[in-house]
């Protein structure tokens, strides 16, 4: 119960005994008016939210960390009457939704419309609502409110930077040995062809082999030859962590771009997403064959493929990326290390500082792999250890290694620190 319907129905209960006790009309009359009034709002807040539509309209479903997300809310009345005053709240867990609004006089047989704009600053995948709208009479003695559902998601990707060069290990060339394995997955390299069997794809079929045989022929593909980049980031939850911040810009600054604020949330998780991604990317326009492996609560995995089509899986996978996991990240790669082919790169990113990181890396450098690690420095981002030891150890035995700290420009110290660790193994070489 609202407290001006209480403060009505008190006035109707002391008009009321006052009829009774000092029979006077003025006190009847009163007592006439707070019944009127209490029941002709009461009828009134009934039809408030009738014939009401609301409807949101995103611009895009898919954005990127750093982009403006533009939605549409679209309030159309279908009724007769006016409504004095409508509240929308938006109830999306988008960090910073400012969706909610008041809307006043909205007249009959009309549609009202605004434009919400916010700055993306998280990754992930937010639900586009559920938005409740509020009203009432014009005495707000009967608030009354409808709920709406979510009927889309928005999917955030990690922000991307730009990298143009990468560390490749010292002693082995690009490309690796000749594997003849046959695969489930379609690869570049057909093998030969069978006989179609049910459950097989339609888009396997061999249609010249189909029309010479007069049979159904599928083709069956080998293993590419040229080594695989594996992805493998850290998902265990104690090793992240993350400062308290507030990273919410006046979006009209933006627009007119008079303020641009490309700063990630100090948070390990965040770093490590936008790093793989740009990796990703960088790999991806290499032609070459990529994999993405993470040690979270459901180890999630994405099989090695090429092309524009396996940059959209990983990054649809570091947009959902969790690190809720409780395995060690040295245990989870080992474990992983062994089935993969020889000749294949490696490359790790965690926030680690685990001594066990280095003994792991040596020990996958013994399987014929390539190791590349990529330390998140754990005191920057508000943990107690630093991995700044664990750094220096991995590049005094010519293992390519990156350190990343916080605030720093992603673009930079990759792209620097890549070509810093390719001029030490040129060095190397040479000696």
């Amino acid at each position: 119960m609202s407290n001006s319907l209480r403060i009505a129905l008190t006035l109707l209960v002391f008009s009321s005994l006052a009829v009774l006790t000092t029979n006077q009309e003025i006190y009847g009359r009163l007592s006439y008016l707070w019944l009127f009034l209490i029941t002709g709002n009461y009828f009134l807040s009934r039809l408030a939210l009738r014939n009401l539509n609301l409807r949101r309209i995103p611009r895009s479903l898919k954005n990127q960390v750093g982009e403006i997300f533009e939605e549409t809310f679209q309030l159309e009345n279908k009724g007769r009457l006016p409504r004095i005053w409508i509240e929308i709240e938006d109830q999306s867990t988008l960090p910073g939704s400012k969706g909610s609004r008041v809307l006043t006089l909205v007249a009959g047989r009309s549609t009202r419309s605004y434009v919400s704009r916010m700055k993306l600053t998280q990754r992930g995948a937010y639900p586009m609502g559920p938005t409740i709208i509020r009203s009432g009479d014009p005495f707000g003695f009967f608030p009354v409110s409808k709920h709406i559902g979510s009927k889309s998601d928005l999917t955030v990707y990690p922000r991307l930077v730009d990298v143009r060069t990468f560390p490749s290990p010292i002693g082995l060339l690009p490309g690796g040995d000749s594997v003849r394995r046959r695969t489930h997955q379609i690869t570049p390299n057909a093998s030969t062809v069978r006989e179609y069997v049910a459950g097989d794809p339609i888009n396997r079929i061999h249609w010249a082999s189909t029309a010479r045989r007069d049979k159904l022929m599928v083709k069956e593909f080998e293993l590419d030859p040229l080594a695989e980049v594996w992805l493998f980031l850290d998902g265990q939850k104690r090793v992240h962590g993350a400062k308290q911040y507030s990273l919410d810009p006046d979006v009209g600054q933006v627009l007119l771009g008079k303020r641009s604020d490309n700063r990630l949330a100090p948070a390990t998780e965040e770093y490590m997403a936008t790093i793989a991604a740009s990796v990703s990317r960088f790999f991806i326009s290499q032609d070459r064959a990529l994999a993405l492996t993470i040690s979270n609560r459901f180890s999630n995995d994405l099989a090695p493929d090429r092309g524009p089509r396996q940059f959209s899986k990983i990054m649809e996978a570091l947009a959902l990326m969790k690190a809720d996991g409780g395995l060690a990240f040295s245990a989870f790669v080992l474990n992983q290390a062994r089935h993969l082919t020889r000749g294949s790169t490696l490359v790790m990113i965690t926030p680690s500082a685990d001594e066990e990181i280095a003994y792991m890396v040596d020990s996958v450098q013994r399987l014929g792999i390539r190791p590349i690690v990529i330390l998140l420095n754990g005191l920057s981002f508000g943990k107690m250890r630093s991995n700044v030891e664990l750094a220096e150890k991995l590049r005094a035995t010519n293992i390519p290694t990156i350190l990343i700290n916080e605030g720093e420009d992603l673009r930079n110290s990759l792209n620097s620190q890549s070509q810093a660790n390719f001029q030490t193994q040129t060095r190397s070489v040479i000696a």
